[in-house]
């Protein structure tokens, strides 16, 4: 047990927290608190569900029934290490919601505690999803969360202070000793934003693999899931009233094997989706863990899927769009979405189940909708006398112009409806309307023009967040894509580029990982590529950290020691530090590195 006293994310790596807390001070010479079958937990107004959510997982996992209770009586004695007779009161773990907001803070911005952790006073009322953890022998613990997601993100704390065997879904040793160091904790996200893309498009994910991601989104204190749920090669999500778009969408009947230039296939047919059914249980099941969803329908390029289901969507005055089926490789595809009233009236009635199955509620990032609008080629408008006619008629000078009306009729029907269009970095050509969030992915660069202009950003460049990329140089490395970015290239990833001003800064949401799936097939395969880079990103996102050069590498890759261990004891299929086990390798199927390291890294 650590016994020195220590502050901040350096002090931590004893007790091998990540993401780092803001503040931690451990009290020197003092005994644990230890949960135990008499142990009750004492949910005040607001935690119920928190509390739930320890029964279901830590309860699982030490077998210990955590009863409601309100430990009345508790003293000295109560849950320390050298209770054991019969007449000590029980252990209390108390739940609290600070009702204190102060008018005006922005949810999971302010600080947690200006009189830093083990202070006499209060401090200053938390924000949303800051927390306060007090553990102690003799008083119990007490967990205090600006909101709801402030107690549930310091449960994820209070889990692995209990070590990796609390990650568990059974006890191993029904006679364990399950103890928490006695300590004072104080925490705060730095970045609202902190979030995970993840394709479904490319290779469907089961939905009880959804579930499971969400539980280590949650894991790692994660509060976004943006959800990519079309593309050429896949329509992933039912919508009722144009049913085609999962009878055919969601189908192809091959699929390319390793990158788009390998020789190999699968002729395996592939596909799935989501009923509407599954949505609502994902979203519900996100909304418990504080995780927003966030959908993407890629428009209007990325959108073969779709004309292959409904081949007016696309410009059939330049191909013959009933010719098109589900694509089964990878790249930029020619085929985009025809610019006429009967496609937005199409894609309108797509976004109305949507809202539904995706409502806007009190997760600050739920009113958000992804359009996409990346990488759209404009051959076919170029070639098509309806779309020529268009920017005629609307006077947006080119096909630029036009993508920038496609997307801006969006944003204004989705804000009539108050929710809020995000999109690739790419919907700023032509212009962008007002309201308008956007994902920088090709660089800082969008997103640097997109922040100084006023709209809100999530910093997510490629070549420092596509977790895709591959992960070493060596020849052993599955599938190997781009530029190699480590685990600690993530580590030094910068959300905030230098020299952007105050107010632009202001506008920098924060940041995600994307994983697109085009070389991951299954479950296994996200696990290698996202993991451990994920708890890098997670650190960057939450934690205070200093710039890049000055951070603590060192004491990061000694955390993760322990985070290594919870990993396993979840069934991550990750990628060892030492290099990819036999059974992750891929030998013979063609990728595309590229070496060097990727330009303005």
């Amino acid at each position: 047990m650590m016994n020195d006293q220590s502050s901040g994310p350096v002090g931590t790596d004893g007790l091998g927290l990540i993401p780092a807390p803001t503040a931690v001070t451990v009290r020197a010479g003092a005994e644990d608190f230890v949960l135990d079958a008499r142990t009750v937990v004492d949910a005040g107004p607001g935690t119920e569900r928190a509390a739930h959510w320890l029964r279901a997982t830590v309860g699982a996992a030490t077998g210990l029934p955590l009863l409601p209770g309100t430990g009345e009586g508790v003293g000295a004695g109560a849950g320390a290490g050298a209770a054991g007779g019969g007449d000590a009161e029980p252990g209390v773990v108390r739940l609290r919601i600070d009702d204190r907001m102060a008018v005006g803070e922005v949810p999971g911005v302010d600080g947690p505690d200006a009189d830093g952790p083990g202070s006499d006073g209060p401090g200053p009322a938390l924000a949303a999803e800051s927390y306060r953890l007090t553990i102690s022998a003799t008083d119990g613990v007490t967990l205090t969360g600006g909101g709801p997601a402030g107690v549930f993100w310091g449960l994820q704390t209070l889990r692995q202070l209990l070590g990796a065997d609390a990650f568990r879904r059974a006890p191993l040793d029904r006679a364990r000793r399950w103890a928490l160091p006695a300590a004072d904790i104080a925490d705060t996200p730095r970045f609202r934003w902190r979030g995970l893309m993840l394709d479904v498009a490319r290779h469907f994910m089961p939905k009880d693999d959804v579930l499971r991601q969400l539980d280590l989104m949650a894991a790692h204190k994660l509060n976004v899931l943006h959800f990519h749920l079309s593309d050429d090669q896949g329509w992933r999500v039912e919508i009722k009233r144009h049913p085609r778009l999962t009878e055919v969408g969601a189908w192809r009947a091959r699929t390319k094997w390793g990158h788009r230039a390998s020789p190999l296939w699968s002729e395996t047919p592939h596909g799935g989706f989501y009923t509407q059914d599954d949505i609502r249980e994902i979203v519900g099941y996100a909304a418990d863990r504080h995780i927003a969803v966030v959908p993407e329908i890629d428009i209007p390029g990325h959108s073969q899927a779709a004309i292959a289901a409904y081949p007016e969507l696309g410009n059939t005055d330049v191909i013959d769009t009933t010719t098109l089926s589900v694509w089964d490789t990878w790249g930029i595809n020619p085929n985009v979405l025809a610019p006429t009233d009967n496609v937005l009236r199409f894609y309108e009635g797509v976004f109305e189940e949507l809202l539904d199955l995706f409502p806007a509620g009190p997760l600050e990032f739920s009113s958000f909708f992804h359009v996409g609008g990346d990488e759209c080629p404009k051959d076919q408008w170029k070639a098509s006398p309806t779309a020529q006619a268009r920017i005629k008629e609307l006077g947006v000078g080119d096909e630029n112009g036009l993508q920038s009306w496609f997307i801006r009729h969006f944003d204004g029907w989705l804000a009539a409806r108050g929710r809020r269009l995000i999109g690739w970095d790419e919907i700023l050509e032509g212009g962008l309307a007002a309201g308008a969030a956007v994902s920088s992915w090709r660089g800082y660069g969008g997103g640097v023009t997109a922040a100084e202009a006023g709209h809100d950003v999530v910093m997510c460049p490629e070549q420092q967040v596509y977790l895709d990329y591959r992960q070493a140089a060596g020849e052993d490395e599955p599938v190997p894509i781009a530029y190699v970015r480590t685990l600690a290239d993530v580590y030094r990833f910068e959300p905030v580029p230098p020299g952007l001003s105050e107010t632009a800064a202001a506008h920098i949401l924060g940041t995600q990982a994307n994983v697109w799936t085009e070389v991951m097939e299954n479950r296994a395969r996200v696990d290698y590529q996202v993991h451990p880079r994920l708890a890098a990103l997670a650190e960057v996102a939450w934690s205070a950290l200093p710039a890049p050069e000055e951070r603590d590498l060192a004491g990061f890759e000694h955390r993760m020691t322990a985070h290594y261990r919870r990993l396993d004891a979840l069934g991550v299929d990750y990628r060892p530090p030492s290099g990819p086990r036999p059974w992750q390798r891929r030998p013979g199927v063609l990728g595309r590195p590229i070496d060097g390291p990727p330009p303005g890294a």
